[in-house]
């Protein structure tokens, strides 16, 4: 598959672009697992336009991080076309436009998926945005903005008609948010479209590497984008493609886990600070899988997440490495029994 002149070979798994999880760190941790491509946390256009500092940090793209493609959003075409010069001056591999993001303080605002409401402003933006750079321009968008809306396969031909090199669609409406199930048998109809021309990314719901397979054998898109799954779990991707190859999953060894999130939590801090780097990383540790099923762990998990340094955290971290990861589940029972001999009720 090509966005432009940028091969990312036979069936691509992307890292979708989410807002205080794409980080720097997180993008190159998860480009050394086996992510084609990365994605940055959106970027709003009117930020970019008024130099914000904070927003302007977020077009910084490490050399280990390419391809990567620099996400923006925004409700007018002055400020979308302004900011995708400013993102190109950044040097991404692409310029992405947002025209997806369902919650209310963006498409409430006419922005992310709320440009669904006005398709005429949605394609002089991305007509606009495409003239402006010279960089591979490319669209992330839903089905439409409800279930009676449903207007992707004519949209998706519009969009390509403005000069956009790919496309990517989450498989809900904006009204659904993330709620029900992703519904990928209209991202189908746009790939099996004749007159589609550009590659289709798919996105929603794809959260094993049996999915990720499954999608590009019935639905015939040219690549995936993995989201909420990657979260606290960079190493899926290298799942993932293990599986594309070969049909096997090699399980990851538990320590090589720890050592990932463990380097997320130190980079965290690097880039930000100790307080705000351990609050931001916590969506992470919420999220993991790593811990998921440890007998009678929620006591931890709690202390885990409230922990304000990293001494503190490094230590409840150790604890689980050592007494909890590797363990067979009936040891944790035993360990876990109190005095009575009554097993403890477990987090599972």
């Amino acid at each position: 598959m090509k966005i432009g002149t940028i091969d990312l070979g036979e069936r691509p798994v992307m890292l979708a672009p989410m807002e205080d999880v794409t980080d720097q760190s997180f993008r190159q941790i998860c480009r050394e697992q086996g992510a084609d491509m990365v994605y940055t946390e959106f970027v709003s256009a009117d930020a970019l336009v008024r130099n914000i500092d904070s927003t302007m940090r977020k077009l910084t793209i490490l050399s280990g991080e390419r391809p990567a493609a620099i996400q923006i959003y925004g409700r007018t075409v002055e400020a979308m076309v302004e900011a995708a010069r400013i993102a190109e001056a950044a040097q991404p591999e692409v310029i992405d436009i947002n025209f997806g993001c369902p919650v209310k303080k963006v498409a409430g605002k006419g922005a992310g998926a709320g440009m669904l409401r006005n398709v005429p402003l949605m394609l002089e933006i991305t007509r606009e945005v495409v003239n402006a750079v010279s960089l591979p321009v490319t669209v992330k968008t839903r089905l439409g903005w409800d279930h009676d809306n449903k207007i992707i396969v004519e949209l998706a031909e519009q969009l390509q008609d403005c000069g956009i090199q790919a496309l990517t669609i989450h498989g809900r409406t904006r009204s659904q948010l993330y709620n029900g199930v992703a519904d990928w048998t209209l991202i189908g109809a746009v790939k099996n479209n004749p007159r589609m021309r550009i590659p289709i990314i798919g996105n929603g719901d794809v959260t094993t590497p049996q999915r990720l397979r499954e999608c590009f054998e019935q639905y015939g898109v040219d690549g995936v984008m993995v989201g909420r799954a990657s979260i606290g779990a960079p190493w899926i991707f290298r799942e993932m493609k293990q599986y594309l190859a070969d049909g096997t999953i090699h399980e990851i060894d538990y320590h090589e886990k720890m050592a990932l999130i463990r380097r997320q939590i130190a980079e965290s801090i690097d880039r930000i600070d100790e307080r705000r780097g351990i609050t931001h990383i916590r969506r992470h540790l919420a999220a993991t899988p790593l811990f998921k099923g440890l007998y009678n762990f929620r006591p931890t998990r709690i202390a885990m997440l409230r922990a304000e340094t990293r001494a503190e955290l490094e230590a409840i971290l150790d604890n689980v490495e050592q007494n909890w990861l590797g363990k067979d589940p009936e040891e944790l029972r035993d360990m876990c029994r109190d005095e009575g001999g009554a097993a403890v009720n477990a987090d599972m």
